[in-house]
């Protein structure tokens, strides 16, 4: 790793030994400065592109280009006669200025290249061909090498730090929810310009009353002779591995043209190639957002699905097939209809071997290590259905309908030192009907109206088996003879003269919300207005739950609980709880801008109505409540902003909290809820700063945030040997939390260089065994990058992850300590090949144990016979070095834990790919 790090820097260092810089200022005749001019240098000898620059707000710009070369600069600015004059370099850098006169005609030179980056507005758009080498394949690998973009390790699209929440291609929706089904399908060579749209608003007619600085959509702009035509690939690959055939079928299909599109994307595979994986189809949303975000008040309807979807990363083996297609269809210039259907099979099989070490020895909880060996099967099933009717510039109608529907099992084999083997089932079918509703009128140029409206139907039905082994020869009454799990089952009241113990819980919940409001706007000026919100939330849950033992006859028992809450009350192990939430809430804010501030304060007054039956009593809490707002904006210039926002919020609880009677969430963690549960509230401040300078090509953004919450709902937990109890309750102490994100990026010459920090602090309170323990935690992550960005020269991106974990537990503290650095390298070889590769090591220390690492490489070698070729033939190889298994290290409240899980081993496939 040593030697290619020195190796890649020295070729790096020869190659841009030889440039030189070329700088000055772009003004008008009369001596001002123009911002935002374009500034070209083009290669004499062989016609290309040779550097590029856009004028900043004090006309000033800079071209990187090579020595003793001669160069067509070109000049463009709107209104002006464009510049071309011819430049040769020496070995000194040049000051040069221009002088631009205006020109109402069309521009007497004919521009031979387009910009690689232009601002128009809140638009920034990048040409996808000024980034390319030949080596990208999707839209992912063009996203990777723009300034300002990033993908993230969750495979979502950044921009200026902030998540893209749309992506659309050639203004039509694709797939309205996570841009990874876009990023990792649609084809490089169909991409002409990525539009990035800051401040994005789907609403025309609300553009200008509201701030949404931190709205960021993308387009994607096909290439021309794509519309009206099929494009995209079709992939098929076989190989070999250990006792095993591997097989891969990826068509993936695109049409668009002026009317309608169809998008069609099929994967079946066994080596864990994946466009969506299980938990990001469960939290694919559709592009559906809550009315009622920004009201302060927030509940949580749960989510009673397996709880331990396994990160495809750390399975063993992975079978899965993906059929999806997006419509999208104009009848007419005022409607708009589109929609998807997405369904996803997926087969695991997992390996992990753990140890548990319990910090506070005095708490007399055993140390346990375990194997756990799985199985994992999920089906899953989502259509959407949209509607868009705009009958004039006043008016728009929009409705949307998302059907969701599942089946998941899990069955789980665990060997633990203390308790035993254990096999454990989860099964659960939920499925979910969410529809939305808005409609937006404009009276005239002061009055606006919004009314935006949104239903959820929701029903889970989890179920929960295990089988522990029961010694029949120990006596279960004798704390040095009994097994592990003897004292749980007598307070859960089991039969424990049985060989093993037949654990089972019944579940089901149903969920029912409505959330809605009307907005108003009066405009009152051309710089500021006022928003009156006149909304509610009415949210329904009922929750059922039983836990029954079958009998090694086969028989069935219904046990009674001999548990006591803290207050000595009879526990029972079942639920019958309905919950009924309701706000009514009227909010005001108004908006003004004065100078470079936009400043907008807010309040709102909630009318909060919580009700729980159980078991035919009532648990009532009514309030009222204000919860103010602060929002400051200062734009420094068009691409330089600072943003502070202050707010507090209610949080409500979901049902299963609230409900008395006892749950197992598996067979050593069971807890009950608190009927008398209250709301908790926080102090939420953050601070946002970004810079996007194209002179210097410096891309700088960094978030803060502190919460600080108080009444917030925590945990009282009790342990038998590894087997956990626990309830909730409203802590007296407040809980903080606060994190500092951020990222430089700047690009010299042709070398692009990007910091990433992390800083992380949470302090927590909560009980066990009685006693309060408070646990801080500071977690610090440094990421520095250098990447290259060669046209026709390989390229490599050299990356070290270097993260630290303190864990403060009061008597105990932790500490972890993670290196990673990692290579990327890609090269288009003679026009025909292109060579892909990556490592990856990673080192993890507790500063107890010796230190423990892995190492991942994975590389490719690809041919076509040039670039419009329609065939493509590809060895791809995963896990070079055939390791086993990753390690990790962690600590929670009250344990240090470290994890080894077993993944897959070295796949090698022969792929080829048609390209329509």
């Amino acid at each position: 790793m040593k030697h290619i790090i020195v190796v890649a820097m020295l070729c790096l260092t020869s190659i841009l030994s030889a440039q030189v810089t070329v700088q000055g200022v772009v003004k008008d005749s009369i001596g001002t400065p123009l911002e935002l001019a374009n500034i070209i240098a083009i290669n004499k000898a062989t016609k290309a592109m040779a550097s590029y620059a856009i004028s900043n707000d004090q006309g000033k710009f800079r071209l990187d280009l090579q020595d003793n070369t001669t160069y067509t600069i070109q000049v463009s600015y709107i209104g002006m006669k464009s510049i071309s004059e011819e430049l040769t370099t020496k070995e000194e850098n040049i000051t040069k200025d221009y002088i631009m006169q205006t020109d109402n005609a069309l521009a007497e030179v004919e521009l031979t290249y387009e910009m690689p980056v232009t601002i128009k507005g809140d638009t920034l758009v990048y040409n996808a061909d000024s980034f390319k080498d030949g080596s990208e394949r999707k839209l992912e690998d063009v996203l990777k090498k723009l300034p300002g973009v990033e993908i993230n390790d969750d495979g979502q699209i950044e921009v200026e730090g902030k998540v893209v929440n749309k992506l659309m291609v050639n203004g039509k929706d694709f797939f309205d929810g996570d841009s990874k089904l876009a990023t990792k399908n649609i084809p490089s060579n169909a991409v002409d310009k990525v539009q990035v749209l800051r401040n994005y608003s789907e609403v025309n007619q609300l553009r200008g009353v509201q701030n949404n600085q931190d709205n960021v959509a993308i387009n994607i702009k096909l290439k021309e002779g794509k519309e009206n035509f099929w494009f995209g690939d079709v992939t098929a690959g076989a190989g070999l591995a250990t006792n095993k055939d591997l097989y891969i079928v990826q068509p993936k299909l695109f049409y668009y043209s002026p009317k309608y599109s169809l998008n069609v994307i099929g994967d079946l595979n066994n080596i864990g190639e994946v466009a969506l994986t299980n938990r990001d189809l469960r939290n694919f949303g559709g592009g559906f957002r809550l009315p009622s975000q920004s009201s302060g008040t927030s509940i949580d309807l749960g989510n009673n699905g397996l709880s331990g979807l396994t990160n495809l990363g750390n399975a063993q083996e992975i079978v899965t097939k993906l059929a999806a297609t997006n419509f999208s269809y104009a009848p007419n210039k005022n409607l708009d209809l589109s929609g998807f259907l997405i369904y996803n099979s997926s087969r695991l099989r997992t390996r992990e071997e753990s140890f548990v070490r319990y910090i506070n020895s005095d708490l007399g909880i055993p140390d346990e290590q375990t194997v756990q060996t799985g199985k994992e099967s999920t089906n899953q099933g989502l259509a959407k259905l949209s509607a868009s009717y705009k009958p004039n510039v006043n008016n728009q109608l929009d409705y949307d309908l998302l059907g969701r529907i599942s089946s998941e099992s899990e069955r789980q084999n665990e060997l633990s030192t203390v308790v035993g083997n254990t096999n454990q089932l989860s099964e659960v079918k939920p499925y979910s009907i969410n529809q939305n509703l808005n409609y937006y009128y404009t009276l005239n140029e002061n009055n606006i109206f919004a009314l935006e409206a949104q239903h959820l139907i929701k029903d889970e039905d989890p179920f929960y088996n295990a089988l522990l082994t029961n010694n029949p020869d120990n006596d279960p009454d004798d704390p040095m003879d009994q097994d592990a799990f003897d004292n749980t089952a007598l307070v859960l009241g089991f039969d424990r003269d049985q060989l093993q113990y037949n654990l089972n819980q019944d579940r089901r919940i149903k969920s029912n919300q409505l959330d809605a409001k009307l907005d108003y706007y009066y405009i009152l000026n051309k710089k500021s207005n006022i928003n009156l919100t006149l909304g509610t939330i009415f949210s329904n849950q009922k929750f059922n739950s039983n836990i029954f033992q079958f009998l090694d006859n086969g028989s069935f028992f219904d046990p009674v609980a001999s548990l006591e809450d803290e207050d000595g009350n009879l526990l029972s192990n079942e639920n019958d709880t309905e919950y009924n939430f309701s706000d009514v809430y009227l909010g005001l804010r108004y908006r003004v801008k004065t100078g470079k501030f936009t400043i907008t304060p807010g309040l709102s007054l909630h009318a909060y109505g919580n009700k729980n039956t159980q078991f035919d009593v009532e648990y009532k809490d009514n309030f009222f409540r204000v919860l103010p707002e602060f929002e400051t904006l200062i734009q420094f210039k068009k691409s330089e902003s600072l943003t502070f926002t202050y707010n507090m919020r209610n949080a409500f609880t979901d049902v299963t909290r609230l409900a008395e009677g006892l749950m197992l969430n598996s067979y050593s963690s069971i807890s009950y809820g608190n009927p008398e549960l209250q709301n908790s509230l926080s102090h939420n401040l953050s601070l946002r700063y970004f810079s996007f300078n194209l002179f210097n090509y410096t891309n700088v953004f960094a978030f803060a945030n502190y919460s600080k919450n108080v009444d917030q709902i925590r945990s009282f937990t009790n342990f038998d040997n590894v087997i956990r109890t626990n309830t909730y309750f409203n802590s007296n102490f407040a809980d903080e939390s606060a994190s500092v994100f951020g990222r430089v990026e700047r690009t010299f010459k042709k070398i692009r260089a990007r910091l990433g920090v992390n800083l992380t602090y949470a302090k927590q309170n909560q009980i066990v065994q009685g006693e309060r323990t408070v646990n801080e935690s500071f977690s610090q992550r440094y990421i520095p990058e250098l990447r290259t960005n060669f046209r026709e020269a390989p390229n490599v991106r050299l990356r070290y992850a270097y993260s630290i974990t303190n864990n403060d537990q009061g008597s105990t503290s932790t500490r972890f300590v993670t290196n990673a650095p990692s290579i990327e390298f890609d090269a288009y070889i003679w026009k025909s090949f292109t060579l892909r590769t990556d490592y990856t090591y990673t080192n993890q220390d507790d500063g107890e144990r010796p230190s423990q690492s892995f190492q991942t490489w994975d590389a490719s070698l690809a041919y076509r016979k040039d670039k419009d070729a329609k065939w493509e033939f590809e060895v791809k190889a995963t896990n070079l070095l055939d390791i086993d298994s990753n390690v990790s290290n962690g600590s929670s409240a009250v344990s240090v834990f470290n994890s080894e899980t077993f993944i897959q081993p070295r796949f090698v496939t022969l792929r080829v790919i048609y390209s329509l």
